[in-house]
């Protein structure tokens, strides 16, 4: 049987500029590419150094998506819980949802283009 990791996510996002320094903020991620999209626009991959999201943007408003259609959220783990969700609030985003269940802490936000994150600390 194949094995395998998530090397990815690709969002389409309305600033590329504000996303990706929200991630590298509550991630502790950097940029490791940035560049022209092949369909036309602009993407920049924002990560560590197995994975990463790539934030792309064609200059166009962003069309909104009904939650769940077609993602429900991206799942993200950090160390700190608690820093994590003040970089969000920093961001002028809303924490909401919080729970403490096993395995792990969370919370959830929207961000400025209505893509629901996770953030889970199993610490």
């Amino acid at each position: 049987m194949p094995k395998g990791h998530l090397e990815h996510i690709n969002i389409t996002v309305s600033d590329i500029e504000r996303s990706a320094a929200l991630l590298e903020a509550l991630m502790g991620w950097h940029i490791r590419w940035r560049g022209p999209s092949q369909l036309g626009g602009e993407t920049i991959h924002v990560g560590g150094e197995a994975d990463y999201i790539a934030v792309y943007t064609k200059g166009a408003p962003v069309g909104r998506f009904a939650k769940g259609a077609p993602l429900n959220h991206v799942g993200l783990v950090v160390d700190d819980l608690d820093a994590a969700e003040a970089v969000v609030a920093a961001a002028g985003l809303e924490p909401f949802n919080h729970a403490d269940y096993e395995p792990g802490r969370r919370f959830y936000f929207f961000d400025w283009d209505g893509i629901e994150f996770e953030m889970v600390s199993y610490a």
